[in-house]
């Protein structure tokens, strides 16, 4: 639970028990505990020290502008996949040349604002995309820094939605037809061939993958070379997965071992692009039961927070496991019954749990939803016009809140009544 753990039966968050904080700001919310945060980074870091790399943290696991600026203060790079996620990094001081840009449907626009930023590499994924960055860049006078995303047809074991390295994906270009790719950005004039490329998905608990897929790159590297091409930088992507509940998962020591021969065969400089590992165990969402209702087949537990709030149960099936905030309200430790936890949004979707065992819950009690830190506030959305809730970081015994609870005027911030239905 990073440093999430309960003393005298209260859960705290580093030095602030998450009761007082919950007081305070009112639920649901999420919470983010900084002592976790800067954890995994040093731990990813500390990893691959043997080899020169640059981490680059994965925006879209989750882009809360106090997480952002903490891993950038520790020299962390940034992986974006759009425009927005650029101006995130931009903003709290990460240095271009540490920003890669991923993403299947680049715009003109991103296109040339990352351009105009001089980030280090833009990863592309299509010979179409190639031909784009080329007329952008020779319209802005500047050789475009690229790196082709090859795909190397691996299985990562994940689930379907967010496995990206398989040959029917949609993601990088096939291996058998990357060669043809790199001799096409060789001869378009305004591209700079800086490195290569490759992701094959997300929350992936073997590493076996991973050392298939280096070890494909490995071999593609050489295929360059024996061209002409020489390369620079290998980014070996992102998708090292955290173990949810009892589910087990590799440590980092563990990802770093079955890489690093791979990487020492490369002798290129290395760009890493973790995010769940790193930021997914370091918050949870904290969320109050409202009602118990009972069913003559189910037992529902009805909380504040809902699927607009944390959408991965419903989308992927996902596992989180849910503890009470004050172990003390539990009048029967011992007591457990079987119950769906869900929330008050109008689709049978809207659920965190579903015949779960766990202690006698009563109304009133705070719930802690556990290692939402990635693709949870990331995922949400104003559904149902709920506004979405804050999000809040534990320094110590201080606690900031880095984004606040919107307002049901921000719901319709940006919405116009057209003068004719006046």
């Amino acid at each position: 639970m990073g440093e999430f753990e309960y003393r005298d039966n209260e859960l705290y968050c580093e030095g602030r028990k998450v009761q007082d904080i919950a007081s305070e700001v009112g639920t649901p919310f999420y919470l983010y505990s900084y002592q976790t945060l800067i954890k995994n980074y040093r731990d990813f870091d500390l990893a691959f020290s043997q080899v020169d790399h640059i981490v680059c943290y994965s925006y879209k696991a989750n882009s809360n502008l106090a997480i952002c600026k903490a891993l950038a203060n520790e020299g962390c790079g940034a992986d974006v996949v759009s425009g927005g996620e650029l101006f995130k990094a931009l903003t709290v001081g990460v240095d271009p040349r540490r920003i890669v840009f991923t993403g299947v449907g680049k715009t003109p626009e991103e296109i040339e604002y990352a351009l105009r930023e001089d980030i280090l590499m833009i990863n592309v994924e299509s010979t179409p995309e190639l031909e784009n960055i080329n007329r952008v860049a020779g319209r802005l006078g500047k050789r475009a820094p690229i790196a082709l995303r090859v795909n190397p047809d691996i299985d990562p074991k994940t689930h379907p939605y967010i496995a990206t390295g398989l040959a029917e994906s949609k993601f990088g270009i096939d291996v058998s037809k990357a060669i043809e790719g790199y001799k096409i950005a060789q001869s378009l004039p305004n591209l700079k061939i800086l490195g290569v490329h490759k992701h094959i998905g997300s929350q992936i608990t073997r590493v076996e993958p991973f050392a298939e897929s280096l070890a494909r790159i490995v071999d593609f590297v050489a295929q360059l070379a024996n061209i002409g091409i020489e390369l620079e930088y290998v980014d070996m992507g992102g998708g090292l997965g955290i173990a949810y509940g009892d589910e087990e998962a590799p440590s980092i020591s563990d990802f770093a071992r079955a890489t690093m021969p791979s990487i020492k065969k490369l002798n290129h400089k290395m760009i890493f692009e973790p995010g769940r590992v790193i930021v997914g165990n370091s918050g949870i969402l904290v969320s109050q039961v409202l009602y118990l209702k009972e069913t003559k087949d189910k037992t529902f537990c009805i909380v504040d927070a809902a699927i607009n709030d944390f959408i991965r149960p419903a989308l992927y099936d996902a596992y989180h496991e849910i503890i009470p905030l004050n172990l003390s309200r539990i009048q029967d430790p011992g007591s457990r019954i079987l119950i769906d936890i869900v929330g008050p949004i109008c689709e049978s979707g809207d659920f965190f749990a579903r015949d779960r065992n766990i202690p006698a819950l009563k109304v009133g009690d705070l719930l802690a939803i556990l290692d939402v830190g990635a693709y949870g506030f990331s995922m949400s959305s104003n559904y149902n016009a709920r506004p979405r809730v804050p999000e809040v970081m534990v320094k110590g015994d201080k606690y900031y809140i880095t984004r606040r609870r919107e307002s049901f005027e921000d719901l319709i911030m940006g919405e116009e009544i057209p003068e004719d239905l006046r």
